[in-house]
């Protein structure tokens, strides 16, 4: 009786009872009291039904009360029908919809708390090897070694320059804010590309790089592609050892396109395989230089490019990585 609405209701149906049956003693006293018994019974079914009515709707506010509260475990799927019961139905869906992005939002919580930490702790190390250095060269007259510790700040800020521009990347990656220019590009001049700054490098470590490409036409952006590529032919040169080699090879099909990039190298251990493209990751025969993010660039550029990127490695024997593009995307 706390409702307003509900009292008025009340009010005019005793009200209008009333009145039919004084307008009933006018032409019978058997009919007036007939219309004050079905006045009656009415109003008693007409509170009974608004009562329960009521009472679901305290139900699914109490209900909204506790999962603004937090409380996403209260079940009030209904297969009654009705419109209270569709929208029960609806609302169960909403709890289903608020308990996802929550859990989801938990889940970005701890991401970013992880990867701050993997990331203070990859700019750490080189601020702390130059901050030693620094402190040295102070004191240090030989031209030769100041020379040689100036080399090795500079290289150690190449390291932090690199990694800060991957995660801005990685960064549009995630929020879809990169620009990526699609266009027709052939596997041929990309992987050329992708090989150029590698080249010095595996001849002086005596890597052989053998080729067999046959060119075949994807759709991607020509940069992004190239970064790609670099990420995954640096993974496998720092895991093979001098006098290795490195193969890359493209197949193709009726379904897909793919480039297949190979070493005999150390290999990636068998726990360390469904891991190897997650951020700041590092496997048992990670170097002690490797940071963990450019697999992870490489796996996040070809998904906007519609490809997939596979592994296959076995410790001591080597790995092979295939990126495949389908050639019609449902």
């Amino acid at each position: 009786m706390k409702n307003k609405e509900f009292r008025l209701m009340l009010m005019i149906s005793a009200f209008a009872t009333v009145l039919c049956f004084l307008i009933c003693l006018f032409i019978s006293t058997a009919c007036a009291f007939i219309s004050l018994a079905l006045g009656i019974i009415l109003s008693v079914v007409f509170y009974v039904f608004t009562k329960q009515r009521y009472r679901k709707i305290e139900e699914l506010n109490d209900y909204l009360s506790a999962v603004c509260s937090g409380n996403y475990e209260l079940a009030v799927n209904d297969n009654a029908e009705g419109e209270l019961s569709i929208l029960k139905n609806n609302l169960y869906k909403v709890m289903i919809l608020l308990r996802t992005a929550s859990e989801d939002a938990k889940k970005d919580k701890l991401y970013l708390a992880d990867s701050l930490a993997d990331i203070s702790h990859q700019l750490k190390t080189p601020l702390t090897s130059m901050m030693i250095i620094t402190e040295v060269l102070q004191d240090e007259k030989d031209e030769e070694k100041r020379a040689g510790f100036i080399r090795i700040i500079e290289e150690q800020l190449e390291k932090m320059k690199w990694l800060i521009t991957t995660l801005l990347k990685l960064s549009k990656l995630d929020a879809d804010t990169a620009d990526f220019n699609m266009k027709s590009l052939n596997c041929a001049d990309i992987i050329d590309r992708s090989i150029k700054p590698f080249l010095v490098q595996a001849e002086i470590r005596k890597i052989k790089i053998s080729k067999h490409v046959n060119p075949f036409i994807f759709t991607g952006d020509e940069n992004w592609s190239v970064e790609a590529l670099e990420n995954i032919i640096k993974n496998c040169l720092e895991h093979t050892s001098d006098g290795g080699t490195l193969n890359i090879n493209t197949n193709s099909t009726t379904i897909y396109n793919e480039i297949e990039i190979s070493d005999n190298g150390s290999g990636i251990a068998k726990e360390d395989l469904p891991h190897i493209f997650e951020r700041f990751y590092h496997g048992k025969n990670s170097s002690a230089e490797s940071v963990g993010i450019g697999l992870a660039l490489s796996k996040a550029v070809f998904s906007k490019e519609n490809a997939n990127i596979d592994v296959k490695s076995k410790e001591g024997i080597g790995t092979k990585f295939t990126i495949r593009f389908y050639k019609f995307v449902v």
